[in-house]
């Protein structure tokens, strides 16, 4: 059991990010949630992935980054890919207007869902990416929205279940955006020790 449990890990790292994998009991199915399809393993191709020799291992990455389920050099251009998300987001808030955007989510965030919940750990490397990028870009340079929305966008094309809350603060009054999941905001639901009552809230689909 922890053979096989090691063997999943290894291959989970390997991943793209929108990309799953489940233990069965001959083997593993990798869901690719990009593009709505599913990869199977038998049980000796799982166990290549902790046990195999380089060369053997250096074979099944290949043949996963041939059917589009691992890329190289993944966090680089996860973070990437979040920085281009992060910028164009921005922009279109800016030429269309914040509330034409959210009208927009249900084109760009998927309405199917993975059966697991999202993890901590997941969403907390996606909160650290996207702030990272707007806290060093002099266009975004930390705006909410952006940050939200982007968020919320990435977790939904990645099958998971994201929540984007709009609220607000009346004295003094403002306004503020967040996306939640697995426990976690993007940006944080409280800033600064200031609450702000959700007005809007937008789930599965943009809806």
């Amino acid at each position: 059991m922890a053979e096989e449990t090691d063997a999943l890990e290894a291959m989970a790292r390997i991943l793209s990010p929108h990309c799953r994998v489940t233990r069965l009991s001959d083997g593993a199915l990798i869901a690719d949630w990009k593009r709505t399809r599913f990869l199977g393993l038998a049980t000796a191709e799982v166990q290549k992935f902790s046990s195999g020799s380089p060369e053997e291992r250096a074979e099944l990455v290949t043949g996963l980054m041939r059917a589009g389920c691992a890329t190289g050099r993944r966090k680089k251009s996860a973070d990437v890919g979040v920085g281009l998300w992060l910028g164009g987001v921005h922009l279109l808030i800016r030429t269309l207007g914040f509330g034409r955007v959210l009208r927009l989510l249900s084109l760009a965030a998927p309405g199917y869902a993975r059966a697991d919940l999202p993890s901590a750990e997941e969403v907390g490397r996606l909160k650290h990416a996207v702030q990272s990028h707007s806290s060093r870009s002099w266009l975004v340079n930390g705006d909410c929205k952006s940050e939200a929305v982007t968020a919320f966008v990435l977790l939904r094309r990645c099958g998971l279940n994201a929540v984007l809350h709009v609220g607000v603060h009346e004295h003094p009054f403002a306004l503020h955006a967040w996306t939640a999941s697995g426990g976690l905001c993007v940006p944080d639901a409280v800033p600064r020790g200031h609450a702000f009552t959700p007005v809007l809230s937008i789930g599965c689909g943009g809806q």
